[in-house]
C-alpha cells in the first residue's frame, strides 16, 4: 500500500470511530485497536519514505490532510 492508500484507510476509521455510539464499547474498542494499527502503519510509512513528522499528533494531522488534498 502506499501512504495515500494508508492514510485514506486511517481517516476513514477515525471518522467511523466518532460515529459509533459510547454504548457500543465492544464495537468501538475493536475499531479502536484497528484504527491503532493503521496509525503505526501510516507513521512507519511515512519514515520509509523520508516524510518528517514531530510526533503521532502531527502524524495524524498529515494524514487527514494528504486526504484532504486528494480530495480537493
Amino acid at each position: 500500500m502506499n501512504l495515500r492508500e494508508i492514510a485514506e484507510i486511517y481517516t476513514d476509521l477515525v471518522k467511523a470511530e466518532e460515529e459509533i455510539p459510547n454504548e457500543e464499547y465492544r464495537a468501538k474498542e475493536e475499531l479502536n485497536a484497528l484504527r491503532t494499527k493503521y496509525h503505526e502503519i501510516f507513521m512507519a510509512k511515512m519514515r520509509e519514505e523520508n516524510v518528517e513528522f514531530s510526533d503521532r499528533f502531527d502524524a495524524t494531522r498529515k494524514a487527514f490532510e494528504l486526504v484532504r488534498s486528494l480530495s480537493a
